[in-house]
């Protein structure tokens, strides 16, 4: 089976996509309520949009992050990147446990996406 068709195999139906949306929306409030700061509307108005891309259309593979012919996601709008965050942990790209470190310290996951303080594949 080639990459794309292994791709294709796990785009989600559309009651499966309602159903990650949700647990999107959950990862956000979660996420925000732990770091006792960010703002949740841009990422919460997003999560429908970013569970379309991330487990319907684009074409990534999380066992191959590097990928040289993957799609690429770009956020310009830093506060909503609690719905990227949890994209990428659903998706299998980083343990979901990370989500709990949004804005820590160290954290791999900032309040706003910095190209250098993250790792490379997103």
């Amino acid at each position: 089976m080639t990459a794309l068709a292994q791709i294709q195999e796990t785009r989600l139906s559309v009651p499966e996509l309602e159903q990650m949306a949700r647990q999107i929306r959950r990862d956000i409030i979660e996420m925000i309520y732990t770091a006792k700061a960010g703002h949740p509307g841009g990422s919460l108005s997003a999560a429908d949009c970013v569970t379309a891309l991330y487990f319907r259309i684009m074409r990534i593979d999380p066992t191959r992050p590097t990928w040289e012919d993957r799609d690429r996601f770009i956020l310009s709008k830093g506060h909503a990147c609690p719905v990227w965050y949890a994209a990428l942990a659903n998706r299998g790209y980083f343990d979901r446990a990370h989500l709990k470190t949004l804005r820590q310290l160290n954290s791999i996951l900032q309040g706003h996406a910095d190209m250098k303080k993250r790792p490379a594949w997103i």
